[in-house]
Protein backbone atom coordinates (compact mmCIF):
# COMPACT_ATOMS: atom_id res chain seq x y z
CA UNK A 1 0.00 0.00 0.00
CA UNK A 2 1.33 3.41 -0.97
CA UNK A 3 2.18 5.82 1.82
CA UNK A 4 1.05 9.47 1.88
CA UNK A 5 3.69 11.87 0.53
CA UNK A 6 5.79 9.14 -1.04
CA UNK A 7 7.57 11.70 -3.24
CA UNK A 8 8.67 9.40 -6.05
CA UNK A 9 5.03 8.43 -6.56
CA UNK A 10 3.71 12.00 -6.06
CA UNK A 11 6.08 13.53 -8.58
CA UNK A 12 6.30 10.85 -11.28
CA UNK A 13 3.90 8.12 -10.14
CA UNK A 14 6.77 5.64 -10.41
CA UNK A 15 7.17 6.35 -14.12
CA UNK A 16 10.62 6.66 -15.72
CA UNK A 17 12.00 10.18 -16.01
CA UNK A 18 12.07 9.79 -19.84
CA UNK A 19 8.26 9.86 -19.70
CA UNK A 20 8.54 13.65 -19.32
CA UNK A 21 9.74 13.83 -22.93
CA UNK A 22 6.61 11.98 -24.02
CA UNK A 23 4.51 14.45 -22.00
CA UNK A 24 6.20 17.29 -23.86
CA UNK A 25 5.30 15.75 -27.23
CA UNK A 26 1.75 14.86 -26.15
CA UNK A 27 1.10 18.38 -24.89
CA UNK A 28 2.41 19.99 -28.08
CA UNK A 29 0.20 17.77 -30.23
CA UNK A 30 -2.91 18.43 -28.13
CA UNK A 31 -2.20 22.17 -28.13
CA UNK A 32 -2.28 22.11 -31.94
CA UNK A 33 -5.39 19.90 -31.98
CA UNK A 34 -7.29 22.31 -29.69
CA UNK A 35 -6.08 25.30 -31.71
CA UNK A 36 -7.27 23.79 -35.00
CA UNK A 37 -10.60 22.69 -33.50
CA UNK A 38 -11.37 26.15 -32.11
CA UNK A 39 -10.23 27.88 -35.29
CA UNK A 40 -12.55 25.70 -37.37
CA UNK A 41 -15.51 26.40 -35.07
CA UNK A 42 -15.86 29.88 -36.56
CA UNK A 43 -15.79 33.39 -35.12
CA UNK A 44 -19.07 33.06 -33.27
CA UNK A 45 -17.69 30.04 -31.42
CA UNK A 46 -14.83 32.05 -29.91
CA UNK A 47 -16.69 35.27 -29.25
CA UNK A 48 -14.86 37.80 -27.01
CA UNK A 49 -11.88 35.56 -26.19
CA UNK A 50 -9.15 35.02 -28.75
CA UNK A 51 -8.45 31.52 -30.02
CA UNK A 52 -5.13 31.56 -28.18
CA UNK A 53 -6.76 32.47 -24.87
CA UNK A 54 -9.30 29.66 -25.22
CA UNK A 55 -6.56 27.14 -25.98
CA UNK A 56 -4.65 28.37 -22.93
CA UNK A 57 -7.71 28.09 -20.66
CA UNK A 58 -8.69 24.62 -21.90
CA UNK A 59 -5.15 23.28 -21.82
CA UNK A 60 -4.25 24.65 -18.39
CA UNK A 61 -7.62 23.62 -16.97
CA UNK A 62 -7.09 20.02 -18.01
CA UNK A 63 -3.51 19.97 -16.79
CA UNK A 64 -4.43 21.43 -13.42
CA UNK A 65 -7.47 19.26 -12.75
CA UNK A 66 -6.09 15.75 -13.18
CA UNK A 67 -3.22 15.85 -10.65
CA UNK A 68 -5.56 17.40 -8.07
CA UNK A 69 -7.89 14.40 -8.03
CA UNK A 70 -6.13 11.36 -9.47
CA UNK A 71 -3.45 9.56 -7.52
CA UNK A 72 -2.01 8.00 -10.68
CA UNK A 73 -1.16 11.40 -12.23
CA UNK A 74 2.23 12.73 -11.18
CA UNK A 75 2.88 16.38 -10.43
CA UNK A 76 5.99 16.71 -12.60
CA UNK A 77 4.25 15.71 -15.86
CA UNK A 78 1.45 18.17 -15.03
CA UNK A 79 3.96 20.93 -14.35
CA UNK A 80 5.69 20.18 -17.66
CA UNK A 81 2.31 20.43 -19.39
CA UNK A 82 1.80 23.86 -17.81
CA UNK A 83 5.22 25.06 -18.92
CA UNK A 84 4.82 23.67 -22.44
CA UNK A 85 1.38 25.21 -22.97
CA UNK A 86 2.52 28.62 -21.74
CA UNK A 87 5.60 28.54 -23.98
CA UNK A 88 3.51 27.44 -26.99
CA UNK A 89 0.99 30.19 -26.21
CA UNK A 90 3.76 32.81 -26.10
CA UNK A 91 5.26 31.43 -29.31
CA UNK A 92 1.99 31.44 -31.30
CA UNK A 93 0.97 34.92 -30.11
CA UNK A 94 4.46 36.22 -30.95
CA UNK A 95 4.32 34.66 -34.42
CA UNK A 96 0.81 36.03 -34.93
CA UNK A 97 1.99 39.54 -34.08
CA UNK A 98 5.13 39.36 -36.22
CA UNK A 99 3.87 37.45 -39.27
CA UNK A 100 0.53 38.63 -40.68
CA UNK A 101 -0.13 35.41 -42.58
CA UNK A 102 0.28 33.35 -39.42
CA UNK A 103 -2.15 35.62 -37.57
CA UNK A 104 -4.75 35.36 -40.33
CA UNK A 105 -4.33 31.58 -40.52
CA UNK A 106 -4.76 31.03 -36.78
CA UNK A 107 -7.19 33.79 -35.82
CA UNK A 108 -8.74 34.85 -39.12
CA UNK A 109 -9.37 38.45 -40.15
CA UNK A 110 -12.28 40.88 -40.05
CA UNK A 111 -15.02 39.96 -42.55
CA UNK A 112 -17.44 42.42 -44.11
CA UNK A 113 -20.98 41.08 -43.57
CA UNK A 114 -22.97 44.28 -44.25
CA UNK A 115 -22.22 46.72 -47.05
CA UNK A 116 -24.34 49.62 -48.29
CA UNK A 117 -27.38 48.65 -46.23
CA UNK A 118 -27.60 44.97 -47.17
CA UNK A 119 -25.86 41.72 -46.36
CA UNK A 120 -22.66 40.87 -48.20
CA UNK A 121 -23.92 37.48 -49.32
CA UNK A 122 -20.66 35.69 -50.08
CA UNK A 123 -19.31 36.42 -46.58
CA UNK A 124 -22.59 36.15 -44.69
CA UNK A 125 -23.20 32.62 -45.96
CA UNK A 126 -19.56 31.59 -45.58
CA UNK A 127 -19.52 32.54 -41.89
CA UNK A 128 -22.61 30.39 -41.30
CA UNK A 129 -24.31 33.05 -39.20
CA UNK A 130 -27.62 32.33 -37.47
CA UNK A 131 -29.96 35.07 -38.65
CA UNK A 132 -31.92 35.36 -35.38
CA UNK A 133 -28.75 35.71 -33.29
CA UNK A 134 -27.27 38.15 -35.79
CA UNK A 135 -30.41 40.31 -35.85
CA UNK A 136 -30.46 40.30 -32.05
CA UNK A 137 -26.89 41.60 -31.86
CA UNK A 138 -27.67 44.36 -34.37
CA UNK A 139 -30.72 45.41 -32.34
CA UNK A 140 -28.54 45.56 -29.21
CA UNK A 141 -26.47 48.15 -31.07
CA UNK A 142 -29.63 50.21 -31.74
CA UNK A 143 -29.95 49.20 -35.39
CA UNK A 144 -33.61 49.26 -36.45
CA UNK A 145 -33.05 48.39 -40.10
CA UNK A 146 -30.13 47.60 -42.41
CA UNK A 147 -30.48 50.89 -44.30
CA UNK A 148 -28.87 52.64 -41.33
CA UNK A 149 -25.62 50.64 -41.69
CA UNK A 150 -22.94 51.59 -44.20
CA UNK A 151 -20.47 48.83 -43.27
CA UNK A 152 -20.64 45.98 -40.76
CA UNK A 153 -17.55 43.93 -39.93
CA UNK A 154 -17.39 40.63 -38.07
CA UNK A 155 -14.16 40.80 -36.08
CA UNK A 156 -11.90 37.78 -35.34
CA UNK A 157 -13.23 37.86 -31.75
CA UNK A 158 -16.81 37.38 -33.01
CA UNK A 159 -17.80 40.95 -32.12
CA UNK A 160 -19.56 43.25 -34.60
CA UNK A 161 -18.12 46.62 -35.65
CA UNK A 162 -20.68 48.91 -37.31
CA UNK A 163 -20.23 52.11 -39.29
CA UNK A 164 -23.41 54.09 -39.84
CA UNK A 165 -24.75 56.43 -42.48
CA UNK A 166 -25.27 60.08 -41.60
CA UNK A 167 -28.95 60.77 -40.87
CA UNK A 168 -29.49 62.43 -44.25
CA UNK A 169 -27.99 59.43 -46.06
CA UNK A 170 -30.04 56.70 -44.39
CA UNK A 171 -31.76 54.59 -47.04
CA UNK A 172 -34.74 52.19 -46.94
CA UNK A 173 -33.68 48.88 -45.46
CA UNK A 174 -34.72 45.52 -44.10
CA UNK A 175 -36.42 46.00 -40.69
CA UNK A 176 -34.91 44.03 -37.81
CA UNK A 177 -37.76 44.49 -35.34
CA UNK A 178 -39.61 41.13 -35.16
CA UNK A 179 -43.11 42.61 -35.56
CA UNK A 180 -42.10 44.28 -38.83
CA UNK A 181 -39.79 41.55 -40.13
CA UNK A 182 -42.37 38.80 -39.61
CA UNK A 183 -44.74 40.54 -42.04
CA UNK A 184 -42.86 39.01 -44.97
CA UNK A 185 -44.72 37.84 -48.06
CA UNK A 186 -44.04 36.22 -51.39
CA UNK A 187 -47.16 37.64 -53.06
CA UNK A 188 -47.08 41.45 -52.81
CA UNK A 189 -50.34 43.35 -53.06
CA UNK A 190 -49.30 47.01 -53.26
CA UNK A 191 -46.61 49.19 -54.76
CA UNK A 192 -43.84 50.02 -52.27
CA UNK A 193 -40.11 49.75 -51.61
CA UNK A 194 -39.45 46.25 -50.31
CA UNK A 195 -36.39 44.58 -48.79
CA UNK A 196 -35.49 40.94 -49.43
CA UNK A 197 -36.10 39.02 -46.20
CA UNK A 198 -32.87 37.06 -46.72
CA UNK A 199 -30.20 39.45 -48.02
CA UNK A 200 -31.72 42.90 -47.47
CA UNK A 201 -31.59 43.93 -51.14
CA UNK A 202 -34.14 46.74 -51.66
CA UNK A 203 -36.35 47.17 -54.69
CA UNK A 204 -39.44 49.12 -55.64
CA UNK A 205 -42.08 46.58 -56.60
CA UNK A 206 -45.51 47.16 -58.07
CA UNK A 207 -47.14 43.93 -56.89
CA UNK A 208 -47.13 40.20 -57.54
CA UNK A 209 -44.39 37.60 -57.01
CA UNK A 210 -40.86 38.86 -57.65
CA UNK A 211 -37.49 37.13 -57.32
CA UNK A 212 -34.66 38.97 -55.55
CA UNK A 213 -31.96 39.77 -58.14
CA UNK A 214 -29.19 39.21 -55.57
CA UNK A 215 -30.06 35.98 -53.74
CA UNK A 216 -32.90 34.60 -55.92
CA UNK A 217 -35.30 34.30 -52.93
CA UNK A 218 -38.85 35.59 -53.22
CA UNK A 219 -39.82 36.67 -49.68
CA UNK A 220 -40.04 40.44 -49.14
CA UNK A 221 -40.64 42.82 -46.25
CA UNK A 222 -41.76 46.42 -46.68
CA UNK A 223 -38.62 48.52 -46.15
CA UNK A 224 -38.39 51.32 -43.59
CA UNK A 225 -36.10 54.37 -43.58
CA UNK A 226 -36.21 55.64 -40.00
CA UNK A 227 -33.14 57.45 -38.68
CA UNK A 228 -31.12 56.29 -35.72
CA UNK A 229 -31.90 57.78 -32.30
CA UNK A 230 -29.04 57.25 -29.86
Amino acid sequence: MNEIFEWERVLLNELPAMFLIEVLVRTSVMYLVILVALRSSGKRGVKQLSVYELVLIIGLGSAAGDPMFYEDVGLLPAMLVFLTIILLYRLTTWLSGKVNKVGELLEGSAVCVIRDGRFSLENFEKEDLAQTEFFSELREKSVEHLGQVRVGLLEPTGEMSLFFYEDNDVKPGLPLIPDAYNKKHSELVKKAVYACAFCGQTKEIEKGKVECPACKRDEWVEAIDTRRIT
